[in-house]
């Protein structure tokens, strides 16, 4: 039956992604796809989480300069200006 995973099959995808990457790479690797599905669920769901733990240390300090009540300046109102041809 497809899709039937038991542990078996598990240990032995382990031990050969271990022999493949290496014992240094592969937690390199399970915390980018731990970090890749949480972008996607989000994306999914629509959640918006502040997690700072989850963040790249660029972003952290990004967010440390900018003031948090920064907002985006909406454009000003058009001015009339009447016509002074006539």
């Amino acid at each position: 039956m497809p899709g039937n995973i038991g542990p078996l099959e598990i240990i032995i995808v382990l031990i050969i992604a271990l022999i493949v990457f290496g014992p240094k790479r592969l937690p390199e690797l399970g915390s980018s796809l731990g970090r890749g599905i949480r972008e996607f669920r989000n994306t999914v769901t629509g959640d918006k989480s502040n997690d700072d733990d989850a963040d790249e240390p660029e972003v952290k300090a990004i967010r440390a300069t900018t003031p948090p009540t920064a907002s985006v300046e909406q454009p000003a109102e058009p001015e009339v200006v009447p016509d002074k041809r006539s």
